[in-house]
């Protein structure tokens, strides 16, 4: 039985979820289908033009992983061209929550809130205090700011299963 999929950061749903040749109606064409982490994986390396390290950084998964997303993705979008085919990019309809208008962000060294819309990267600097330790508040895995992490603190050097 195979592993479970593991999930996949996405910046933002897609601005056109289909593309066909012009003239011909959409109902008379083939369709290739074009999984949202396929489209978010040609949207980083192609688009922005990271390499795959970073790009399966963004997304949340291995660099290896990342590899075989972007080469079935590329191989559908070059099938959708060469042969003339609807391309539908599967990116779900009825989720508002999955892509939020705005996020809330949080810096980690003042603790100030703010809100800035969705999909416009990340921010260089608080705006309070221009610190760069700018979080997502309520992102799964980012520290609340303000707080140190419980597991180790700075005088906390012992080895593991040391007594205290």
């Amino acid at each position: 039985m195979p592993r479970p999929k593991c999930c996949r950061r996405v910046s933002g749903a897609p601005a056109c979820r289909t593309f066909k040749p012009t003239g011909v109606p959409a109902a008379s064409l083939k369709e290739v289908a074009l999984a949202l982490d396929e489209y978010e994986a040609i949207r980083l390396a192609d688009f922005e033009g990271l390499y795959q390290e970073e790009a399966a950084r963004r997304m949340g998964v291995s660099r290896q992983t990342f590899g075989r997303t972007i080469e079935a993705a590329r191989g559908k979008v070059a099938r959708a061209l060469v042969q003339g085919l609807l391309l539908r990019i599967e990116a779900p309809e009825a989720e508002p929550a999955l892509f939020p208008a705005m996020r809330a962000l949080a810096c980690a060294g003042c603790a100030h809130h703010w809100n800035e819309p969705a999909c416009t990267g990340r921010p260089e600097a608080c705006p309070a205090c221009g610190c760069a330790e700018v979080h997502r508040r309520g992102y799964p895995g980012a520290k609340a700011p303000g707080k140190a992490d419980a597991s180790a603190g700075p005088g906390d050097a012992k080895p593991r299963g040391a007594n205290p």
